[in-house]
């Protein structure tokens, strides 16, 4: 479970301010400054903050039977952030692109290992910096990412993230936040 309030009210909080570079980025792409096969690298200032970030590469919806259903969702995102002046390095974050149900986890799979996510809004991240750098070793060895999740409608979402180039692109990110 989540070791403190701290860690999520610390992860809320970058999130809040993640979100609103990853808007920006998005729309402008000035703070990009890097592109390793399915990841992009980010830079920001104000505070300084890196992040390396992908797009998934296949999404299912499906109702709570089992049906494939057509949902509208936002953004969604898998990243690993650094930002130096709060300490924070190499987190993991997932946005589902809606919010979760309410205290329900995340499901990640690499290459057959599972990992849980623990979800607050749209967003969900790992309990402690210690989950955070073993999933980010996974990911480091594997092909994909398969995150299974629940919204707050009962929907059931699975989105596959390709994790080629993603080496490249947190290395790079710490590098630039080291």
């Amino acid at each position: 479970m989540i070791s403190g309030l701290g860690r999520v009210f610390k992860a809320s909080a970058a999130a809040l301010l993640l979100t609103a570079n990853m808007a920006v980025a998005q729309e402008t792409s000035t703070n990009r400054v890097d592109a390793m096969t399915d990841w992009s690298v980010f830079e920001g200032d104000s505070p300084k903050e890196c992040w390396a970030v992908s797009t998934y590469k296949e999404s299912v919806n499906t109702d709570a039977s089992g049906r494939i259903k057509s949902v509208t969702r936002g953004d969604i995102l898998l990243m690993v952030f650094f930002r130096p002046g709060a300490g924070v390095t190499g987190q993991l974050a997932f946005t589902g692109g809606y919010p979760f149900a309410k205290g329900s986890t995340v499901n990640m799979n690499i290459g057959g290992t599972q990992f849980e996510l623990y979800t607050e809004g749209e967003w969900a991240w790992p309990a402690t910096p210690q989950d955070d750098a073993k999933i980010v070793t996974a990911m480091k060895r594997g092909a994909n990412a398969v995150l299974t999740a629940k919204s707050g409608r009962g929907t059931i979402t699975k989105d596959t993230f390709s994790l080629l180039g993603f080496t490249a692109a947190v290395e790079d990110a710490g590098k630039r936040c080291g």
